[in-house]
């Protein structure tokens, strides 16, 4: 009897998941905080990790900032070098533009991912403080939560 229970709890709650897909990921980097938005609706917040530089614009490659601003979650890894990784769309044409003026590289490569492969279990310490290249990251699982609910096309919104 207590398997029935605990497969119609996996079972709806999967079905809840489903029915609340993200039409927006909206994130607060002074809050790290990042909330998986179904209309008006916040149905998910979590804590976030993100560049060791944090404040302010990611202006060029290697300075540790998280951009900010309105992008899209255009594609997804599920065998990259931390658990599981969602691309976004950093730099977009404004970014290459500022970064060509002051003679650099924008960079790239800005994913939401979860922990270094193999170094899940360091979460718990990881995420007290900002130590990606610019990226943001999740615990594992949190990860895994954000792969259900987000889908390719998605957009982002990154406030300072």
């Amino acid at each position: 009897m207590r398997w029935i229970a605990l497969a119609l709890t996996f079972f709806c709650s999967a079905e809840f998941a489903m029915a609340q897909q993200a039409t927006l990921v909206l994130v607060s980097k002074g809050e790290r905080r990042m909330q998986i938005m179904n209309g008006d609706a916040v149905v998910r917040t979590y804590s976030i990790a993100l560049g060791g530089s944090p404040v302010g614009h990611k202006e060029k490659e290697g300075d540790e900032r998280t951009p900010e601003g309105s992008y899209v979650l255009d594609w997804r890894n599920s065998k990259s070098g931390y658990h599981r990784s969602i691309h976004l769309s950093y730099p977009n044409a404004t970014d290459i533009e500022r970064a060509r003026k002051i003679g650099e590289d924008p960079g790239g490569m800005i994913m939401i991912h979860g922990q270094r492969n193999y170094f899940g279990w360091l979460s718990p310490i990881t995420q007290w403080f900002d130590w990606t290249n610019g990226c943001i990251a999740v615990t594992n699982a949190d990860m895994d939560e954000i792969w259900a609910l987000v889908e390719n096309g998605t957009p982002i919104e990154i406030r300072p």
